[in-house]
């Protein structure tokens, strides 16, 4: 697949999205750069705010398998990958596909489950492989796992480690509509949902094939030492007490990289690696001011604060 191909097919994603979706446009172009540089999203939100009729959306834009967990404090590691039962009839054990076997995975409230159950989670989404009794299944591509967490309750909840926070490639929130997005939901919604009436605009073998076309958008020397650059001031800032991993250094350049296929364009652009910067490093970093009364400064305002005083590369 082409450049021109991944930036035709992802626009029509977009666009079908906006059908349900509306007002977000920037938000789910974030999102499908996620799932076209094979990372995942933490979606940081409060409830009601179309966190899971955006993933059913996209999941029926792509023609894929979509499921949902909602996660609670009772939840097994092996309700999420799977089990191995006895089966008298059959007088063996068999094995019992998880949700995690699927094409988008929706992991409702991952911080209502305990961190061992989070856990299950961490080798799906790093090697889109899941073990269970010591035996290796791998994950049908594409496998794109959307998490939502709601910011405001705490009570019983298991926040996220660093660790598996770092595993997301990026961070976001969908946040309110705008008064005229919000009157357009009213609208849509009032006989039935758009989402019944949508359908798919690719295939989930497009989508495979996009990523492949992403992973060969150049990056030339000038852009690689100016994503370092940026990372290492993460890790050098006063305001900073623990810095973006390289992990997060080749998270940027993957966004970067999708950033551009779907703008049209086979190389990497200054304004890409700006464009995916906060989404991408912000959930990475532990400000000084985190865990004290000073919470004047988010990580966002850290991280943008770093792009303004990395200088830009001139070609």
């Amino acid at each position: 697949m082409e450049t021109r191909d991944v930036a035709l097919m992802s626009k029509n994603v977009i666009d079908n999205v906006e059908k349900v979706i509306f007002g977000k446009r920037k938000e789910i172009k974030y999102i499908t750069a996620a799932l076209l540089s094979s990372g995942h999203v933490l979606l940081d939100d409060i409830p009601g705010t179309g966190k899971t009729t955006l993933s059913k959306a996209l999941a029926k834009s792509i023609d894929a398998e979509f499921k949902r967990v909602q996660f609670t404090p009772d939840l097994l590691p092996s309700d999420i990958t799977g089990i191995n039962f006895y089966s008298q009839k059959e007088n063996e054990f068999i094995f019992r596909r998880g949700p995690v076997f699927t094409n988008i995975l929706l992991a409702d409230e991952i911080n209502r489950t305990t961190p061992r159950t989070q856990s299950a989670l961490l080798e799906c989404m790093g090697e889109s492989q899941a073990t269970i009794d010591g035996v290796t299944y791998k994950l049908e591509p594409p496998f794109f796992v959307i998490a939502t967490q709601n910011p405001i309750e705490s009570q019983g909840t298991f926040p996220l480690p660093e660790a598996q926070t770092d595993r997301f490639l990026m961070k976001l929130a969908l946040g309110y509509p705008e008064k005229n997005a919000e009157i357009a939901v009213l609208d849509e919604y009032m006989e039935s949902s758009p989402l019944d009436s949508i359908g798919a605009v690719c295939t989930r073998g497009d989508i495979v094939a996009a990523q492949d076309a992403v992973r060969r958008v150049h990056v030339s020397e000038l852009i690689k030492r100016y994503i370092v650059d940026i990372v290492s001031m993460t890790r050098a800032s006063e305001r900073v007490r623990l810095g973006v991993s390289p992990r997060g250094t080749l998270s940027l350049m993957r966004a970067a990289q999708a950033w551009a296929a779907i703008d049209g364009r086979d190389h990497v652009l200054p304004d890409d690696v700006k464009d995916v910067a906060v989404p991408v490093l912000a959930h990475r970093i532990i400000s000084r001011s985190q865990g004290t009364i000073r919470l004047s400064e988010s990580n966002a305002n850290i991280i943008e604060y770093i792009i303004d005083a990395v200088p830009v590369p001139v070609a």
